[in-house]
């Protein structure tokens, strides 16, 4: 008796398992992780990357920070810090929105607790959600082209560095104001067999923060792929809310008409009853 009573109660729990992973809505999850693994990644590294580059700035191209509060290079590395801070907590919760509008729309959820009523607050919240998410996409898209251009500058140093010994001879200078890093007026140049350039290029710091740049491109790049999937699981959980109102106005339709017809049905079988009598 005892043995059967546990067989019973183990497959109740079996079954209650089977369901609660059923209720999963596994495409949100998998878009959620994606979100969560390249917003860490384009935060950390690119967060990391951005100290380092404040690093060689001031070690190798002798760049100094501003005394006043001026709007210079470090002070806007600074303001991206906060940026990446803000963008890390946002999309953490932004995140967990999702996949909660995605249990509330799956079809597993009304498996579970029954039949509910789709109401019009719920189809905004849906259609807001979908705005959103492509709203984010093309941010993130700006963002990943953001995230190109140092990728792009470190790739030539890098590449001036590991090509060092076919370059005698040349005069190949790196200008710190060809990319508006410093004034004008600053001189700031470090030139291919200089000794600052072959400390820079010796450095860890150069080789650890151009391959942080890359990640953090990776990281928003998986950030982009996880809007993009966000906004074809919101459409479908759009279809299905659309669809879902549709049926219920049906039911709804159906059972008044059920309704009305058991009443004429009821009233003429009471007339012919009182007629009978």
């Amino acid at each position: 008796k005892m043995s059967a009573h546990g067989t019973h109660q183990t497959k109740r729990c079996l079954e209650c398992c089977i369901k609660c992973l059923g209720g999963i809505p596994y495409p949100s999850l998998i878009a959620t992780i994606l979100l969560y693994a390249g917003v860490a990644l384009f935060c950390g590294c690119g967060h990391e990357a951005l100290s380092g580059t404040v690093t060689i700035l001031q070690n190798y191209f002798e760049v100094v920070r501003s005394p006043v509060d001026a709007l210079d290079v470090f002070t806007m590395i600074d303001i991206i810090k906060y940026v990446i801070y803000g963008i890390a907590s946002a999309f953490f919760v932004y995140g967990i929105l999702l996949m909660v509008e995605g249990f509330f729309t799956s079809g597993a959820i009304k498996d579970l607790y029954g039949d509910f009523k789709i109401t019009t607050c719920g189809r905004c919240v849906s259609a807001w959600f979908i705005m959103l998410t492509y709203i984010f996409m093309l941010a993130w898209l700006g963002v990943t082209a953001f995230t190109s251009l140092p990728v792009f500058i470190y790739f030539n140093i890098w590449n001036i560095c590991q090509n060092t010994t076919e370059l005698e001879g040349y005069s190949l200078c790196l200008d710190p104001r060809q990319y508006g890093i410093v004034s004008l007026t600053e001189v700031k140049t470090v030139c291919a067999g200089s000794e600052r350039f072959s400390e820079m290029c010796k450095s860890n710091e150069l080789d650890m923060t151009f391959h942080l740049f890359i990640c953090a491109l990776a990281g928003a790049g998986a950030a982009v792929i996880a809007m993009i999937h966000y906004l074809m699981v919101l459409s479908a959980n759009w279809a299905y809310v659309k669809d879902a109102c549709r049926m219920q106005k049906y039911e709804d339709i159906k059972s008044k008409e059920e309704q009305e017809l058991h009443d004429i049905h009821s009233t003429r079988s009471k007339e012919r009853l009182n007629a009978y009598t």
